[in-house]
């Protein structure tokens, strides 16, 4: 029998097709390997969370899924339709938000598209604002605005929130997941907050020396993980090789996420 809680599953190949395949997948570097016989599947409109330590091959694995990195000869899946959100948000200083969004858009009314995305993040107010009066929480709603309006299947996010103080983190948690409910992408984000990465996904995944060691799908909703959280929390650190006891508890975190968000 299955000794996981209540709140867990199995991961499972998905039902459908699925939006990012890698089987094998190996990255080298000289005589460095930094990935290595990597087997990964990511679902249409799933929610992943990407863990691990420094050094892990996190980085390079995001950068195969967005096309940085030339993958030849490998057997690699991803869309054509995606888009990244990094730490930083890369704005333009010399152009006004609304353009920052609108940049590389060619099809329809380009600044209605950059506007209607723009106000879906909050900051419909800001249109016409200078990147640099902006504050560090709008300018990553800035950078989601420009992600998400050219309707991406696959939403890669390079830590996106580790810059911003803890009231503004949590209140991006739950801007990502109103996009993500509205417009389902894939996602794929990196982390180094354990509690985080429970909080929004629907699969946590730790990559170690360049491996997946651990994957766990979590069915519990979000804002209800609280007794789910903490079993899992204590096998993330453990497996990164962090303490347990210590800083707020799970249920703590979690339930600033609660808002019927699916």
């Amino acid at each position: 029998m299955d000794a996981r809680p209540t709140g867990f599953s199995r991961v499972t190949a998905p039902h459908s097709d699925p939006v990012v395949r890698l089987r094998d997948f190996t990255r080298s570097f000289g005589d460095n390997t930094i990935i290595s016989g990597l087997d990964l599947d990511i679902a249409p409109g799933e929610f992943v969370t990407l863990l691990g330590r420094s050094g892990s091959g996190k980085t390079t694995l995001l950068r195969t899924l967005a096309g940085l990195d030339p993958t030849p000869g490998q057997d690699v899946i991803v869309p054509d339709s995606r888009a990244v959100v990094f730490q930083d948000a890369r704005l333009l200083p010399w152009k006004k938000v609304w353009r920052n969004v609108a940049l590389g858009l060619r099809q329809g009314d380009v600044r209605q598209r950059a506007e209607d995305a723009l106000r879906e993040v909050g900051l419909g107010h800001r249109l016409d604002a200078w990147p640099l009066t902006l504050s560090g929480g709008e300018a990553q709603r800035v950078a989601l605005a420009r992600a998400l309006v050219r309707e991406p299947s696959l939403l890669l996010l390079d830590e996106p929130f580790a810059a911003l103080d803890a009231l503004t983190r949590l209140r991006m948690h739950e801007l990502v997941l109103s996009l993500w409910t509205r417009h389902r992408p894939a996602v794929m984000m990196v982390t180094h907050d354990v509690d985080e990465a429970i909080a929004l996904a629907d699969r946590v995944v730790l990559l170690d020396q360049g491996r997946i060691v651990l994957q766990e799908r979590i069915d519990a909703p979000r804002g209800e993980r609280g007794q789910v959280a903490r079993a899992l929390r204590s096998r993330l650190l453990g497996a990164l090789g962090g303490q347990v006891s210590g800083g707020p508890s799970p249920a703590e975190v979690i339930a600033l996420h609660a808002g019927g968000l699916a």
